[in-house]
């Protein structure tokens, strides 16, 4: 009857086993399961066996189970909550897989939102390396938040069974005296990725090593950002390269001289020429996080100057200057367009036949050089004679020394010279020469 029950809500939010059982009870589907258990159980006496019973007890037990009550966090106002979405707890709510494999290495997704909104808060962040690692809900909830519940819907993905489970994780802020811490720094590490940074044990460290340099009385991590959410770039996959990540913590004491050492004139000479700062307390971090000083920010918020712009007043939402709105009546006449669609493709058409017997006729009907054409046609035939005579001499008078057409005219000129006159000394394109230049 356990697994019948909801599990305990967290930060004091757990119910007894009697409230429990009451509150399945006058739950409208526990309702209608034990109706339909009681009825089923009767069938089932006279028709099926004991295994059967075990099979579908099982089933019941199986759905029940996977509606479970709302968890409830308390995180404080201005420090950083973090609340791991652990795939262990979401396997036993998937049923059991009839095929052969190993179900504690399913891949499980998970998928976050606002109870009736498709996405997260806008201070909630969410981040899953991959299916076989764990989801990790993280953010800084602000003062606007104190007193007003967040319900956030968790859906579970099983990528190999295809089954989804659902639960509600209900975020009551609560508001905290010291908020908010008047000094704040934000530190960015280069060697670490978001999700490593937000493991209890590295942050741990981190803020020990931060507690070193400071020295203060109370320390709080308010904030953390992947570097890709501040415009990063995503490193190569070589040489196990990190994405980089911003830390925000805040304290109640003054920076130390050791932060102040990047605002000094040398330390700043080095920035802008992108080389390292000389700092002194460097070497309590870089045993495990390597920081890019020269991107560390000291805010004291005590010298900041709130801006306060005011919001316009949005009215009531009604535009008083216009009258109420009038639709167009039923009774209006239909319009024929088959007149405007002729014209339409009636004009272009009659343009485009008029432009194409212009173009055919310009191309066909007035054609020009065609003596210039000859021309060239008879220069050449001359090239391929001469290429040819140059392997045999002793031949006759070549036809390329007749005269092939008059330049002017275009007639056939008969030829100047008998057929024994001697062609030793006369040049091949006398015939030519003499034409131009008649």
């Amino acid at each position: 009857m356990s697994s019948l029950l909801p599990p305990a809500r967290e930060g004091g939010g757990g119910r007894n086993a009697a409230g429990c059982l009451l509150s399945w009870l006058s739950n409208p589907v526990a309702i209608r399961l034990n109706l339909l258990f009681h009825v089923r159980f009767k069938k089932m006496r006279s028709t099926m066996s004991a295994a059967g019973v075990a099979v579908w007890l099982g089933t019941v037990v199986t759905i029940l189970s996977r509606s479970h009550a709302d968890r409830n966090v308390y995180p404080s106002a201005g420090v950083l909550f973090v609340h791991v979405l652990e795939r262990e707890y979401f396997k036993g709510e998937f049923p059991p897989y009839p095929k052969s494999g190993d179900a504690s290495n399913d891949p499980i997704t998970f998928n976050t939102n606002l109870m009736g909104y498709p996405d997260r808060p806008g201070w909630l962040r969410y981040i899953q390396r991959t299916p076989h690692s764990d989801g990790v809900l993280y953010g800084s909830p602000t003062a606007e938040h104190v007193g007003k519940a967040t319900v956030i819907e968790i859906t579970a993905y099983n990528r190999r069974t295809f089954e989804t489970a659902r639960h509600n994780l209900v975020i009551n802020v609560m508001a905290t005296e010291e908020f908010p811490l008047p000094f704040q720094a934000e530190f960015y590490i280069k060697n670490m990725n978001v999700e490593e940074m937000l493991a209890s044990e590295v942050l741990g460290d981190f803020l020990g090593a931060v507690k070193n340099v400071w020295q203060p009385e109370r320390l709080n991590a308010i904030n953390i950002t992947s570097a890709l959410d501040r415009g990063g770039r995503v490193p190569l996959p070589i040489n196990n390269l990190k994405e980089g990540v911003y830390v925000m913590v805040g304290a109640d004491v003054p920076f130390s001289s050791c932060l102040r050492e990047v605002e000094s004139p040398h330390n700043q000479l080095r920035c802008s020429q992108e080389m390292e700062p000389v700092i002194s307390c460097d070497k309590k971090f870089r045993a495990q996080f390597h920081i890019d000083w020269c991107k560390i920010s000291l805010v004291d918020i005590n010298k900041v100057v709130p801006v306060y712009i005011p919001r316009p007043d949005p009215g009531t939402g009604i535009l008083p200057e216009f009258a109420p709105y009038d639709p167009p009546s039923e009774s209006l006449k239909s319009r024929d367009y088959f007149s405007d669609f002729l014209i339409t493709l009636a004009v272009p058409s009659a343009v485009a036949l008029v432009l194409f017997f212009i173009l055919g006729y310009a191309m066909c009907c007035k054609r020009e050089g065609v003596i210039q054409l000859v021309h060239h046609s008879s220069i050449q035939k001359s090239t391929k004679e001469l290429r040819s005579m140059s392997k045999n001499r002793e031949i006759s008078w070549p036809l390329s020394t007749l005269p092939v057409f008059n330049p002017v005219s275009g007639e056939v000129v008969p030829p100047i010279h008998p057929d024994n006159y001697e062609t030793t000394s006369m040049p091949l394109m006398q015939t030519q020469t003499l034409g131009i230049y008649h």
